[in-house]
C-alpha cells in the first residue's frame, strides 16, 4: 500500500495462434524532487515553479515552489529524438509539509509550468531521461492549473487550464476565490502587473521542435471553462473538452477545418434524460454558443471585464426579476444575469457555462474530467468522477435537467458519435463525431460501500471508483482509466477490453496518489508504453484505521511524484 507497483501480465495472441506472456512493471523516470530542470545552466527540482522571467519561485520559508503534483504526459517522437511533456497542476505542500492553500497569507494556489524532457530509448525499450527543461509560458500570460492533457494528430500537445479560481461572479459570494487568484498570478508570476481573468481557462498547445524549442499557444476560440483537458476525434476539427467541477457543462468545438483550433464554432450539450438508472441514459441535443476566432477572443479578453458583458440582479426566493435569467454555473449559488446587448460573443467564449445556461443548455455534470474516443466504433468516452451535487434530482435548480440517484464512486460513460445532425435552431453541425446519446455500460460504474472496509475504502475495491484520466488504445481495443479518489485508499489503474467487457486492474498507485499522465503508445520503435505518474502520495481519507494510517505515513515520502510508464509490453499494430 505504500508502492506504486503492477503484478499485471499482458497475455498476447499472435496471428499464427502462438500465446506469449509479458510482465508488466512500473518505471520511474523521474520524481518532483530530482535535480534535472535546466535554466541557464542552473539545475532546479523537476517540479520547481517559475516566474514570467524563468525565475524560481520561493515559498514563504524561502524554499523552491515544487509542485508535487505531475499530471498530462505527451511522449512525442519529433525527427529522431524522443521529448514528453508534462503537466504540474497545482502546489500542494510548501518545504514544511503544511499545504499551501492552509498557509495564512500564502496562496491558495500559485502559477503552473510544464517541462520539456528529453528521453532514450534502449534496445529492450526502456525510457531514460537524457535532459530537461522547463516551458517558458511567458508569450501568453503563464500557465493556472495544468490538469490533463492530449495528442493531436499533427503531434503536439494539449494541455488544460483547470482555473476554478479565475471562474467567479465577482459580484457573487465566492468572490474571494477570483481575488485571491489574481492576487497569486500578479504576485507570483506577473511582478505585479495586474492580472486579467479572462487570459486563464483556455486550451494550450505546446508544439516541439527537432531542437528542443517549444511553441506555445492558447485556443481562445475553444472557450473557457475550468477545462480538464480537450481530446480530438480523427478528423482533426471536432474536440470534447472535460470541464471538471460542480455545474458544469459538455462542450464540443467544431474548428472551421482540420487542424484549426483558432477558427470554429462553439458547442453546449442540453441532457434530455430517458432513464435514472444504472449510471442514467439521455439522449443529448446541441446548442451553438457561436463562431470565433482566437484573435476575436482574445481582443475582447483584453478589452473586456465581467461588468462588460452582463448585467446582474440578485436572486429572491429562487427566482430573479423580469428579463433576468437565473443560473447555476460552477457552484450551488444562484445568479440572476442578462447578457448585454451586442456581448453574446464575449458571452459564450469568455464565459463559456454561463452563456451555456442562459442559452437553455445543461450545467449540471459534476466532477466531468477525462475524455477519450474510439475512433472504429465511434464511441466517445467521458469520466464522471462523482454522481453527486449537481446530477442528483435538485428541485431547486433553475433548469433539473440531470436528475440522478447518488454513487460516490461516479462512472465512464459512453456516448454514441454519429455525422448529420443539427443545433437547436436546426442549422448542421459540420462534423461526423457528434455525441447523440449518453449512458453507462455496467462495468464502468462504481459502487459504493455502506461502511468503510478494513483498509478504510469507502467504494469497492474491486469496481473503478471516482474515474479521472481516460485513454483509449485503438491497437488493444481497450479503455485505459486511472482513478483520483478519496474513496478507495490505494487508487488503481485500470483496462477495459470494449470486446469482451473485462475489467482489470493494472497499476496500484501509493496510498493516497492519484494515477494522472495516463498515455498509451501501441508502438514506438517496436515497443508499446502506457504513460503513468502519481501525485500527492500519502495524501489519503480519514477512513483509514489510525493504526494503518500510522505505519503508511511512515513509510511514504510525501514530497515524492513519480513521472514515469508501464514498459514489458511489446508494440501492437
Amino acid at each position: 500500500m505504500a508502492s506504486t507497483y503492477s503484478s499485471s501480465v499482458a497475455k498476447v495472441t499472435y496471428q499464427d495462434g502462438s500465446v506469449k506472456t509479458y510482465p508488466l512493471q512500473f518505471h520511474t523516470l523521474f520524481s518532483v524532487d530530482d535535480k534535472i530542470n535546466d535554466v541557464k545552466g542552473i539545475k532546479h527540482p523537476a517540479g520547481q515553479l517559475f516566474d514570467h522571467k524563468m525565475q524560481a519561485l520561493k515559498d514563504p520559508m524561502g524554499q523552491p515552489l515544487v509542485a508535487e503534483t505531475p499530471d498530462a504526459n505527451s511522449l512525442l517522437a519529433v525527427g529522431d529524438k524522443l521529448f514528453m511533456v508534462t503537466h504540474y497542476e497545482y502546489d500542494w505542500l510548501l518545504s514544511d509539509k503544511t499545504e499551501a492553500r492552509k498557509v495564512k497569507g500564502w496562496y491558495s494556489r500559485a502559477p503552473m509550468g510544464m517541462t520539456l524532457t528529453e528521453l532514450k530509448q534502449a534496445k529492450d525499450g526502456q525510457l531514460s531521461v537524457v535532459k530537461q527543461n522547463p516551458v517558458d509560458f511567458s508569450g501568453v500570460d503563464g500557465l493556472w492549473i495544468a490538469c490533463a492533457g492530449s495528442q493531436t494528430p499533427w503531434n503536439t500537445h494539449l494541455g488544460s487550464e483547470e482555473d476554478y479560481d479565475l471562474q467567479y461572479n465577482p459580484s457573487s459570494k465566492n468572490a474571494p476565490k477570483l481575488a485571491a487568484g489574481l492576487k497569486a498570478m500578479t504576485e507570483l508570476y506577473l511582478d505585479g502587473k495586474p492580472a486579467n481573468p479572462y487570459h486563464y481557462g483556455y486550451i494550450p498547445e505546446v508544439a516541439v521542435r527537432a531542437t528542443g524549442n517549444t511553441v506555445v499557444s492558447k485556443h481562445y476560440a475553444m472557450g473557457r471553462g475550468t477545462w480538464e483537458l480537450t481530446r480530438l476525434a480523427p478528423d482533426g476539427k471536432t474536440a470534447y473538452l472535460g470541464d471538471d467541477g460542480t455545474y458544469g457543462l459538455m462542450a464540443m468545438y467544431v474548428g472551421d477545418a482540420r487542424g484549426n483550433l483558432d477558427s470554429g464554432s462553439l458547442y453546449a450539450a442540453k441532457w434530455n434524460q430517458t432513464s435514472d438508472q444504472g449510471g442514467g441514459r439521455a439522449n443529448l441535443s446541441w446548442v451553438k454558443l457561436g463562431h470565433a476566432t482566437s484573435d476575436e477572443v482574445k481582443a475582447l479578453a483584453d478589452s473586456h471585464t465581467f461588468a462588460d458583458i452582463f448585467e446582474v440582479a440578485t436572486p429572491t426566493a429562487g427566482s430573479c426579476p423580469a428579463s433576468f435569467t437565473r443560473v447555476r454555473s460552477g457552484s450551488k449559488e444562484d445568479e440572476c444575469l442578462k447578457v448585454k446587448p451586442g456581448k453574446e460573443k464575449a458571452a459564450a467564449f469568455l464565459e463559456t457555462r454561463r452563456m451555456a445556461a442562459l442559452m437553455g443548455a445543461t450545467t449540471e455534470f459534476t466532477k466531468y474530467e477525462g475524455v477519450a474516443i474510439n475512433a472504429k466504433d465511434k464511441k466517445l468516452y467521458m469520466a464522471m468522477s462523482a454522481i453527486r451535487d449537481s446530477m442528483k434530482d435538485g428541485k431547486d435548480e433553475p433548469a433539473n435537467h440531470i436528475r440522478l440517484p447518488q454513487v460516490e464512486a461516479g462512472a465512464t460513460y459512453t456516448a454514441d458519435l454519429a455525422g448529420g445532425q443539427r443545433d437547436q435552431n436546426g442549422a448542421p453541425i459540420a462534423s461526423d463525431f457528434v455525441a447523440t446519446q449518453m449512458y453507462v455500460e455496467p462495468a464502468l460504474l462504481g459502487l459504493d460501500l455502506p461502511q468503510p472496509d478494513a483498509k478504510g475504502n469507502t467504494a469497492d475495491d474491486e469496481r473503478i471508483a471516482q474515474p479521472d484520466n481516460l485513454f483509449y488504445s485503438e491497437g488493444m481495443r481497450t479503455l485505459f482509466i486511472g482513478e483520483d479518489s478519496l474513496i478507495h485508499t490505494n487508487n488503481y489503474l485500470w483496462a477495459y477490453n470494449v470486446d469482451t467487457k473485462k475489467l482489470s486492474r493494472i497499476l496500484s498507485s501509493v496510498a493516497g496518489a492519484e494515477n494522472t499522465g495516463l498515455q498509451v503508445l501501441d508502438n514506438l520503435d517496436g515497443h508499446a508504453y502506457i504513460m503513468a505518474n502519481n501525485q500527492h502520495w500519502g495524501d489519503f481519507a480519514k477512513t483509514v484505521p489510525a493504526d494503518l494510517a500510522k505505519q503508511l505515513r511512515d513509510r511514504i515520502n510525501v514530497f515524492h511524484a513519480p513521472v514515469g510508464y508501464l514498459g514489458g509490453l511489446p508494440a501492437v499494430k
